[in-house]
């Protein structure tokens, strides 16, 4: 059958209020860029005339500004899931004006397919090549593409014409059977293939083709600083001591590594670090350090879930392509961030915190305890069953008004039992068999500022007084973040005032 090119003003006018719609992409890779923003002047011009207008957003991971940014804007989003990084998104779920649940991305596909979440109505999908009998080649993320393909009832596909050269070859697409019938995951290294290239979806479900010519609009992170390099290069030296005392096989272990400055600064200081061997990535997404790392021949496959290149890089990218087409694969989230598979590669899994307490436990979404940043994304899925979780995080924040070593955590997202290693640019602390005491020496004396170390000391001591396990005084356990909500700076809490 032909499929209908179609305006993205009609496309929007298929989807309802109150509408379950799921998008392809993971980050803002492979997003669709151009049905949201007729959906959100849709959903404006409904609220105007006095009528509802809002979706319930389904998403791999998080998206861009045409989809979390122009529908906030617009304030047509009802529900939202799994993880948002949009300003705009963010200031209305911290209000309350959108029902945002942050879960694990490797669970969202199989909650839909569950029916956790009722019927999917509409999937928008954003491809780079298409067939008339409904064979697609997604773009540069895949996220949970395959699940909303089958399981909506109406699909619209974005035709991107942007990407210069084809996507074939780089996909995985795969859906793994649901209970009762589930078997094992077949993948024993980063690089085995289990699914298809190609996206198949039922012709008679697609509404229409929608043309689009913008790029992922994805910004190149900021240069390292000396706090990153620092941290970085901790994180080199423990890995290489891991790898001298036997505590690591000699062929070393995939990497998994989460996004941004920290991230990348990690994974140049690997490239750079001569006891580092070459090492392969199993992943949720893969950003320009990467790319360089391949061409420097220091990394030599990543498994990942979508290409979160800066838009410079994805030129480079494009020019590039055939150098990398035996050395990258996509796979869905719900593949790329599986425990079973994180479990049986055994993966050095590294990841970002907004801060750790003495004990271990991490938050990585929550300032202050109340105010969401991002959400948990695939951080669990892969630090709880890791060969070896590492954190970190700059020890402190605002020009040292916020420590991000603290007694206790204003919201835990990864407790001490997921976390084996904390790092910041003071140091690194190797939590493994450490009891509750220990593993608090252990931190304060490795990862805390300098400035905080004996106001965590006094914590400690006033705990102690209270004895049990993991030595605790509830009443001053938040002492910290009530001084910084009080004075603007941690470093003026009392503990004093709480030994009676």
């Amino acid at each position: 059958m032909s499929i209908p090119f179609i305006t993205a003003e009609e496309a929007a006018s298929h989807i309802k209020n109150g509408d379950n719609v799921g998008f392809s992409g993971f980050t803002a890779s492979g997003t669709p860029k151009v049905v949201t923003v007729a959906l959100a002047k849709r959903a404006k011009e409904l609220h105007e005339k006095g009528e509802p207008f809002k979706i319930n957003l389904f998403t791999g991971a998080s998206t861009n500004d045409h989809v979390d940014g122009e529908l906030a804007r617009a304030e047509a989003i009802g529900i939202r899931t799994p993880y948002q990084s949009h300003s705009d998104a963010r200031k209305l779920a911290n209000r309350g004006a959108i029902h945002y649940f942050d879960t694990h991305l490797s669970h969202v596909s199989q909650d839909l397919r569950y029916g956790f979440y009722g019927d999917l109505d509409v999937a928008i999908i954003e491809v780079t090549e298409m067939s008339p009998n409904g064979e697609f080649i997604l773009g540069a993320g895949l996220g949970m593409a395959p699940t909303i393909a089958r399981m909506a009832k109406k699909v619209i596909i974005e035709y991107s014409s942007y990407y210069r050269t084809s996507f074939r070859g780089f996909h995985d697409n795969y859906i793994p059977l649901d209970p009762p019938h589930r078997r094992e995951i077949p993948i024993y290294k980063p690089s085995d293939r289990i699914g298809s290239t190609i996206l198949k979806i039922d012709p008679a479900k697609i509404i229409g083709i929608v043309p689009s010519n913008d790029s992922e609009s994805i910004k190149p992170f900021a240069a390292s600083d000396e706090v990153t390099e620092r941290i970085g290069a901790n994180v080199c030296h423990f890995l290489g001591e891991q790898l001298r005392t036997g505590r690591m096989p000699k062929e070393f272990l995939p990497i998994q590594s989460g996004v941004g400055n920290v991230a990348n600064a990690v994974l140049y200081g690997l490239g750079n670090d001569p006891d580092i061997p070459q090492f392969e990535m199993y992943t949720e997404v893969i950003q320009d350090a990467v790319m360089t790392l391949m061409e420097e021949g220091k990394c030599k496959f990543a498994s990942t879930c979508a290409l979160t290149f800066s838009d410079d890089a994805m030129l480079h990218f494009m020019d590039n392509i055939d150098f990398f087409r035996d050395k990258i694969l996509m796979r869905p989230g719900e593949i790329s961030n599986h425990p079973e598979i994180v479990r049986r590669l055994g993966l050095i899994a590294m990841n970002t915190a907004l801060e750790a307490d003495i004990f271990g436990n991490v938050n990585s979404t929550h300032v202050l305890g109340s105010k969401m940043m991002n959400g948990i994304g695939g951080s669990a899925d892969f630090c709880r069953n890791a060969y070896l979780s590492i954190f970190s995080c700059p020890s402190v924040q605002k020009n040292g008004a916020i420590s991000a070593i603290v007694p206790m955590v204003s919201h835990v997202d990864h407790s001490e039992h997921s976390v084996k290693v904390l790092v910041t640019e003071q140091g690194v602390a190797d939590l493994r068999g450490k009891d509750p005491r220990q593993r608090a020496e252990t931190i304060i004396e490795n990862c805390a500022h300098p400035a905080y170390r004996e106001l965590l000391w006094d914590y400690v001591k006033l705990a102690e007084k209270n004895g049990g396990h993991t030595p605790h005084n509830l009443s001053a356990s938040f002492a910290l973040h009530q001084a910084f909500m009080e004075t603007g700076d941690m470093l003026k809490a009392d503990f004093a005032r709480y030994d009676k």
